[in-house]
């Protein structure tokens, strides 16, 4: 009788789609829950509507394709390690810095999770802190997307996140990036409008 090959087995997509049940903003009392998927997405789409509007604007030349999918990963270890509330994370150096480890070491327990061939050419997209421009844009997408949850969270009168919006807007309000200010300015006031509020046309 012919044997059948075992075939192998790689789990990195299976883990990659539990993204949707890690709860963001886990000491914070939430009107509409956020997980690290829905958080991703948020995320890649302003990296890359950051990008292209320094390309547009201000003679930038960086790939807004590439800043997305940094975007979409940027919290891919939060998988194992959950996602730490800020004021945890920064509350003490060495904390920060094992934290930081932690998140390396979970970064490649996914990757192990790939064929050796293919983590290879996903291994870029989860460590990039040597891509400095990205990691500024990111880092601002970063914050402008729970800068909108804090926004999001106000107008159903929750008044949890008040703190943290001034927080975020301060701390991006003072960003060297032009795409930030421009972000700030021209876009971000609809976040605060209603749909009826909303230009349909």
């Amino acid at each position: 009788m012919e044997q059948v090959a075992k075939t192998e087995q790689y789990d990195f997509f299976a883990f990659l789609s539990r993204m949707r049940y890690i709860s963001r903003w886990g000491l914070m009392r939430n009107t509409v829950p956020e997980n690290i998927q829905e958080h991703s997405l948020d995320v890649a789409v302003i990296a890359h509507a950051l990008v292209m509007i320094r390309n547009t604007y201000y003679g930038g030349s960086l790939d807004p394709s590439r800043a997305a999918m940094y975007g979409i990963f940027h919290d891919a270890s939060e998988i194992f390690t959950g996602d730490m509330p800020t004021p945890v994370k920064h509350f003490d150096p060495i904390l920060k810095k094992s934290f930081h480890q932690l998140e390396d070491k979970a970064r490649r327990k996914l990757l192990e999770m790939l064929p050796p061939e293919l983590a290879k050419k996903y291994e870029p997209l989860f460590f990039f802190d040597d891509q400095e421009e990205y990691m500024q844009v990111v880092k601002a997408a970063d914050k402008i997307a729970a800068l909108t949850k804090c926004i999001e969270e106000g107008k159903s009168g929750n008044h949890e996140f008040r703190r943290a919006e001034t927080e975020h807007f301060e701390q991006l309000s003072a960003s060297v990036l032009p795409e930030v200010t421009y972000f700030l300015e021209k876009l971000l006031p609809g976040y605060r409008l209603s749909l009826d509020e909303l230009k349909l046309g």
